[in-house]
């Protein structure tokens, strides 16, 4: 199947993935690209500069492969290009170009001149806000998305648009780790031949407690 048909069995809205079985095959092949001359293609220079810093953060390389390892970036900004709707795209270009502001706000420069350090500031502001504070932040995005369908759309709220862009990124991120190849042969329960179903058994014939790899 091609690239193109394959991203198409993936549908993006509110952090949740509609998988097709061709899905797995579109991470592979994105893990094999090499990841040292990547250019975005959907994103500007300096967004996939910002997401590959963020995403390195969200999934660092450990005793696990992280975000970078996987290519995930490239998967996200592939995504975004060839398969997304215009009102998704526009959704998310306006969350990414919300995150630039905020950053420029907090710092006094350019995401693409942010270094480890600054993006773990904003990411530690966001996602780890207090639950008031993200209830907030939603209830701005919505009555922002509600005026943009006026024949006036009015600009992204900043801390509503970089919350919403470091969640979806994030909850991409996870999903796209998750369902690639290599995590799932080789950290996850994999058993490429199922048998038979087993209600109680020893947990140490039985996964050893990992989740399994569908």
């Amino acid at each position: 199947m091609k690239r193109r048909e394959a991203l198409k069995n993936i549908g993006l809205g509110a952090g949740i993935f509609i998988v097709g079985p061709s899905t797995l095959g579109l991470l592979q092949s994105c893990r094999s690209e090499p990841e040292y001359d990547w250019q975005p293609v959907f994103l500007t220079a300096a967004h996939g500069y910002s997401l590959k810093k963020i995403l390195n953060i969200i999934l660092p390389s450990t005793d696990t492969p992280g975000a970078s390892d996987l290519n995930i970036p490239q998967f996200i900004d592939a995504y975004m290009d060839e398969v997304a709707d215009e009102e998704r795209v526009d959704r998310f270009q306006k969350a990414a170009d919300a995150f630039a502001r905020a950053f420029q706000t907090e710092f006094g420069k350019e995401q693409g001149e942010g270094n480890d350090e600054d993006f773990e500031i904003l990411l530690k502001k966001y996602l780890k806000a207090t639950p008031a504070k993200k209830e907030e932040y939603a209830k701005r995005n919505t009555e922002t998305q509600d005026a943009q369908e006026q024949e006036t759309p009015i600009e992204l709220d900043v801390d509503a648009g970089a919350y919403a862009y470091l969640t979806s990124v994030r909850d991409m991120a996870i999903w796209a780790w998750t369902n690639s190849e290599h995590v799932g042969e080789n950290i996850m329960w994999y058993d490429p031949i199922p048998g038979e179903y087993i209600a109680c058994g020893p947990i140490a014939e039985l996964g050893n407690g990992k989740a399994m790899s569908l």
